[in-house]
């Protein structure tokens, strides 16, 4: 399998080259070459699905209108649907499985509503912008699985940004822009469901700018395990992330800038029962410790990664994180 990750070496050569990316805005980094396919759990061959591929192998859709999104997410069969300018939708909006979502260049908005997967699968969401919403922004729910959340941005949404909960599993999380969402990430919705949430919520989350997100990013109950690396934490008010409720997390490889509190774990998060969480490798600047807890199943249980240095983190996340940085 691929590495999970590309080397600062990778970036510099493929920016020399005229490969793929862009500079960032403040001229950290060139943008890392984008990847073509998941990695993580995403890319796990389980449950009778090798991997997520979306709408590959179906026709090639754009939508510019709020009406023609809403009749191809809800097609049955394989599609790739371009997003092109401003979709608005009201509440969160059922996707079928074997889809692509992507939007064009940096025009692709989702506001006012959300995207809900259930009992969904092999579906890709990459390069769109969602605002506004009511609710949830995504929510991976249901028994769902081999979902792909890669290249978008957050922005203000009344509840959370991303939820992924209900016996969701194999789902990657990458290179997205949480900007200074709220409550941004919980994997399990309840302390009263682990009956059904236990040994699944199996996500993995990397090279994500989580840029003033307050807290739950993520906060998880009883998955495991919930891999979270490389991913940049900058003055995140509240918290970085919380396992609680038996969930088994390993953090590593990520970079913390001004989090008061990196981690919860041993001592549980607000009326949630004490998380297993292991850290190792992370870097701590103008922020506390990360509280640690029990063993973790290693992520190496189910595919292979490579980690960025953690010193690059920053740069790295700062140019490639968010919208306009793949082809659509």
């Amino acid at each position: 399998m691929r590495s999970s990750s590309l080397t600062l070496a990778l970036v510099l050569l493929v920016s020399a080259l005229g490969l793929g990316g862009q500079a960032a805005a403040d001229g950290s980094a060139a943008a890392p070459l984008a990847e073509t396919a998941p990695t993580g759990f995403a890319a796990v061959n389980a449950l009778g699905q090798n991997g997520t591929t979306g709408g590959a192998g179906g026709p090639t859709v754009t939508a510019t209108t709020s009406e023609q999104f809403l009749r191809y997410i809800d097609t049955v069969g394989p599609l790739v649907i371009k997003v092109q300018g401003t979709i608005d939708i009201s509440s969160k909006q059922g996707v079928r499985p074997n889809k692509t979502i992507i939007g064009v260049g940096t025009s692709g908005v989702i506001n006012g509503g959300g995207l809900d997967f259930y009992r969904s699968y092999n579906v890709i969401v990459r390069n769109i912008k969602f605002t506004n919403a009511e609710d949830d922004a995504v929510n991976v729910g249901r028994e769902s699985h081999h979902i792909w959340i890669d290249h978008n941005e957050f922005v203000a949404p009344v509840d959370g940004a991303l939820d992924i909960n209900r016996a969701a599993e194999y789902v990657t999380v990458s290179w997205n822009w949480f900007n200074k969402t709220d409550k941004n990430m919980l994997i399990g919705h309840s302390d009263g469901n682990g009956g059904q949430d236990a040994g699944k919520l199996k996500v993995s989350i990397h090279h994500n700018f989580f840029d003033g997100s307050k807290q739950r990013n993520p906060r998880v109950r009883f998955g495991e395990p919930v891999h979270v690396y490389n991913n940049y934490y900058r003055n995140n008010e509240l918290y970085g992330i919380a396992s609680t409720m038996n969930a088994g997390v390993l953090v590593e490889g990520n970079y913390f800038e001004n989090v008061p509190h990196p981690c919860y774990s041993a001592s549980g998060y607000a009326d949630s029962g004490p998380g297993r969480l292991v850290q190792r490798g992370n870097q701590f600047v103008g922020s506390g410790t990360c509280e640690a807890n029990g063993s973790v199943t290693e992520p190496r249980t189910f595919y292979a990664y490579t980690l960025d240095p953690v010193a690059n983190v920053p740069s790295l996340v700062r140019a490639g994180a968010g919208v306009g940085k793949i082809g659509a």
